[in-house]
């Protein structure tokens, strides 16, 4: 009997809490968050009010039968409850709460969310809890210590190309005796970009106009302007073996490639438009996905043409992400108007 009482108390308890929750919705936090007063709420739990009911049995015992001890009993367990509501409540407050990195991701991952937890104050704060609003189990929990922060990575499962806002996450605790929760609500201005999921058994690269492979061309139908240093992009094929034969590594020298000028140079050249119109526009662009990483590893410059996006020639990581990032963007997914996603920082 009691346990079903208890049960209930907790489940009318969770339901006031969701509620309070969904009304409580604010606008993001920008930058770093100081919980304060007003952003900390606190309720007592299943066993708190089991305690309660406790005192206030001991306290009509005690009445009825004017026990002195029974007194000093009952008002040192009140006495408890009040210090433990105190503590619970400190256990969260003035914590300071600053977003950190969103890596990117592509789609089908989980995003990760990097959240610090900072504690000015001179008290270690303890099993402070971190997840999703909503959540009835958090998963994620840290001790911050005195002095220090502590950091809380929060995955997000994505399933849709573009931006992707960080999740509404609420901060609790019951810390020390867990007969309160006390718990806040955080919405981190923090954005992550979700490329699309490259295609699994897509084609080969497409070949180039002079039927290479390689994305090289036919360096022989131009002039020889000379040798230059080297670039990141350039054709491992154009290294000028003599000049580097030359250098002295004790005076710094750096590599050195030919440099063509006039005649036609044929590139590799991924285009949007090229692709088969009878794919649909997120098989195309996760093809074109695929195609980006596979130049991207075998070291091939390529150019890279979608939309209003057009990139010359060229490789490396700069390059590669310029290309994913206009995949992602493609159409301007995730923009405030689409409750999938969080708007575009």
């Amino acid at each position: 009997m009691a346990q079903a009482q208890a049960d209930t108390a907790g489940s009318f308890l969770g339901r006031l809490r969701r509620k309070a929750g969904s009304r409580l919705v604010r606008e993001r936090d920008t930058g770093s968050l100081l919980l304060g007063q007003r952003r900390i709420y606190i309720l007592p739990t299943g066993p708190g009010l089991g305690f309660g009911a406790l005192i206030l049995v001991l306290l009509i015992g005690s009445i009825n039968y004017n026990l002195g001890l029974g007194y000093a009993l009952t008002f040192m367990a009140l006495s408890c409850a009040l210090v433990d509501m105190v503590l619970t409540w400190r256990n969260l407050a003035h914590l300071v709460l600053t977003p950190g990195r969103a890596p990117n991701v592509f789609s089908g991952q989980e995003a990760p969310f990097e959240l610090q937890l900072a504690n000015p104050g001179p008290r270690t704060r303890y099993a402070v809890w971190v997840d999703l609003a909503g959540v009835a189990e958090p998963r994620h929990v840290a001790d911050v210590p005195a002095g220090s922060s502590a950091s809380v990575r929060i995955a997000v499962p994505t399933e849709h190309r573009g931006w992707l806002a960080a999740p509404r996450l609420t901060l609790s605790t019951r810390f020390p005796l867990g007969l309160f929760r006390a718990w806040a609500y955080w919405h981190p201005d923090l954005h992550g970009l979700v490329y699309p999921f490259p295609e699994e058994g897509a084609p080969p690269l497409p070949q180039v106009a002079g039927g290479r492979s390689d994305g090289t061309g036919q360096a022989g139908s131009d002039d020889f302007a000379g040798v230059r240093p080297y670039q990141p992009g350039d054709s491992m094929r154009r290294l000028a073996w003599r000049q580097i034969a030359r250098l002295d590594p004790a005076e710094g020298g750096q590599l050195a490639t030919k440099h063509f000028e006039g005649g036609a140079r044929d590139e590799l050249v991924l285009d949007l438009a090229a692709l088969p119109a009878q794919l649909d526009l997120e098989a195309r662009l996760s093809r074109l996905t695929r195609w980006v990483l596979e130049a991207e590893s075998r070291a091939l410059p390529y150019a890279f043409r979608v939309g209003a996006d057009r990139y010359d020639a060229g490789n490396g990581a700069a390059h590669q992400a310029a290309c994913l990032r206009a995949l992602a963007l493609y159409g301007n997914p995730g923009n405030p108007g689409n409750p999938g996603q969080g708007g575009a920082p």
